[in-house]
């Protein structure tokens, strides 16, 4: 329950995968990443189905979980601002590195 609150979304414990909207799942996809008190999160463009806000704060509790548990993010996007707080950037075009940013 600890891992859906941190996700805001201890109000759907119950409620099955088809009831909950796409962003809903996806913040249920971080919450389960996050039970086992991982040590790396992989997450495949984590805010691509949030709003705005919403995004601002699970970006907040990725980074927050980085600084405070020492977990690893390895994170794709195409979003500049989220790659932005990153400590490392690698940007991919054609399977090939095209740039390293530290």
């Amino acid at each position: 329950m600890k891992a859906l609150k941190s996700v805001e979304l201890e109000n759907k414990a119950f409620n099955k995968a088809m009831n909950l909207s796409g962003g809903q799942k996806q913040r249920v996809c971080i919450a389960r990443a996050l039970v086992n008190n991982p040590k790396v999160i992989f997450a495949d463009e984590p805010t691509g189905n949030l709003d705005s806000a919403t995004g601002e704060k699970i970006e907040t509790l990725l980074f927050q979980l980085n600084k405070e548990k020492r977990i690893t993010l390895i994170i794709v996007t195409h979003d500049p601002e989220l790659a932005a707080r990153c400590d490392r950037q690698i940007q991919i075009s054609d399977g090939q590195i095209i740039k390293e940013v530290e």
